[in-house]
């Protein structure tokens, strides 16, 4: 069911008094409960949608007429799922270029010929996923593109010949897409997942992702990566599996694949971030393949760009910044 009414009370004029927020001139709203500090991932980023939505419903009475939140703003709110974002990212919203531009700081327009076709979600105009994906590739690297496409495609939000059709459009981004659309996979469940195979993909080991295990017409599970030609698998080991009762049955699960014969590799993030040779070396290994360090060239531009280093957010907001001071300077 879509909110009619504001997650937190909203003031706009002059500050109520102390315990509001200011969120630009004229626009308060009471603070949202602050992120710990310990919290893991998922829980920052439910907490991050939860503040951006509270964000937005004060912001929704400032938008012109035909203007709606798009870019990275409606990909929060949707739930989709995104690498590490640098703080103190905008607001985009978009809008038709014959309106005027909002020039409120925190505020990031995007005109376009015409008005922009929006959904309701949580009771806020956002731009289509079509829309929304085609503005995210404007900025984001091409890693996590495919990450924020995977979940879109994932989640049934859209197809891939929804987006092959945006991609064809000549606009700002469409080249990212295009490229971006021949590496997204349907069936990544997770956000490691997208790295973990495209490591494998890009360095040219053949895979088949999500395949069901059977023996003499047992199921014996579902692998994560399966070495195409060969009975071995590569599995992302998340956070979750090192809860107990998980572990457990981690271990049993890999008893009855030794028993069929099936070689399991299980990886975690650190290997996928600082250990990718280890993981192509093993790939090769069961393909009987002689191991070269230049396998791993395609992988080191993809990664390093990406916001699941320490690099990418900080490129994220440079390159976001300056499209910020070119608009001013137009204006």
């Amino acid at each position: 069911m879509l909110e009619s009414t504001p997650p937190l009370p909203v003031h706009r004029g002059r500050s109520p008094g102390s315990g509001w927020e200011r969120l630009a001139y004229g626009v308060h709203r009471l603070p949202s409960q602050p992120i710990p500090a310990d919290a893991g991932w998922e829980a920052k980023a439910g907490a991050r949608r939860t503040a951006l939505v509270a964000d937005l419903w004060a912001w929704k009475p400032l938008l012109r007429a035909d203007a709606c939140f798009t870019h990275l703003t409606s990909a929060i709110v949707r739930g989709w799922r995104l690498p590490q974002l640098p703080a103190g990212l905008p607001i985009w919203i978009v809008q038709s270029a014959g309106e005027h531009p909002s020039r409120r700081g925190g505020v990031r327009v995007i005109r376009r010929a015409g008005p922009t076709p929006y959904d309701d979600v949580d009771g806020l105009p956002l731009a289509t996923v079509v829309e929304t994906i085609a503005a995210c590739a404007n900025d984001l690297a091409l890693l996590d593109l495919v990450l924020l496409i995977d979940c879109a495609l994932h989640r049934d939000d859209t197809s891939v010949a929804e987006l092959q059709a945006a991609a064809a459009v000549r606009r700002r981004g469409a080249p990212l897409l295009r490229e971006a659309l021949a590496l997204c996979d349907r069936r990544t469940e997770s956000a490691w997942e997208t790295p973990f195979r495209l490591l494998h993909h890009v360095c040219g080991i053949p895979i088949v992702p999500q395949v069901d295990l059977l023996s003499e017409g047992r199921l014996l599970g579902r692998a994560d990566l399966v070495i195409a030609g060969t009975r071995s698998i590569h599995e992302f080991d998340g956070a979750g599996h090192r809860d107990s009762d998980q572990h457990r049955r981690d271990l049993e699960r890999d008893r009855v694949l030794s028993a069929a014969r099936i070689t399991r590799r299980g990886y975690t993030a650190q290997d996928v971030a600082s250990h990718p040779h280890t993981i192509i070396r093993e790939a090769c290994a069961s393909l009987g393949w002689t191991f070269e360090w230049s396998r791993l060239d395609p992988w080191w531009p993809l990664w390093n760009e990406s916001c699941f280093t320490a690099a990418g957010p900080v490129a994220l907001t440079a390159r976001v910044s300056r499209k910020q001071v070119r608009t001013r300077r137009r204006e």
